[in-house]
């Protein structure tokens, strides 16, 4: 065999491991997201920061990304006293990462999700506005509840600032199987 069908047979033998892996991947990471979605309340934190000790509570809806990827579309309120605010998050595979955008992005008033990965029953993506970088894990803990910490860069650590804790809505899941 001569050195370039040998290079050729390994190049095509590793591009089809990679695809397999990529497939593999997101087969799990669908997995994950299919959890995910669905209707979520609970109450949150400011751990950190200027707001340090303000608490919150959300009520959210995760659907499966519109454009058909891996990934997902979380969109609703929180609220603070009286106050509500809009929240939402869209994240879609990108190659073999995630990109995507909370509120309306680092653009506007929001963050840019510009990476991410899922592994079994959690999602780790990085944040980023300006100067200004950080993490958001959201763990699926069983099948109804959902943590999730956001935590910013402070020169080499990661500081959490916000932590939530969801709990599937059960009284949608039960009006929906009437």
């Amino acid at each position: 065999m001569s050195s370039i069908s040998r290079i050729s047979t390994a190049f095509a033998a590793f591009s089809m491991a990679a695809l397999a892996s990529v497939s593999s991947a997101e087969a799990g990471d669908n997995v994950f997201f299919s959890k995910a979605g669905g209707n979520w309340k609970g109450p949150g934190e400011i751990v950190a920061g200027k707001y340090k000790g303000t608490k919150f509570n959300c009520d959210l809806k995760g659907e499966p990304n519109p454009a058909g990827q891996a990934g997902l579309v979380l969109d609703g309120t929180c609220r603070v006293g009286i106050f509500n605010q809009p929240m939402k998050a869209t994240i879609a595979r990108a190659g073999n990462t995630y990109k995507g955008t909370f509120l309306d992005g680092a653009d506007g008033k929001g963050l840019d999700i510009i990476s991410g990965n899922v592994s079994g029953n959690k999602v780790i993506v990085g944040l980023n506005r300006k100067n200004l970088t950080g993490a958001m894990i959201a763990r699926m803990k069983g099948a109804d509840i959902l943590n999730v910490t956001i935590s910013i860069k402070v020169e080499d650590t990661y500081v959490p600032v916000i932590g939530m804790t969801l709990n599937r809505n059960l009284e949608d899941v039960a009006a929906a199987n009437q």
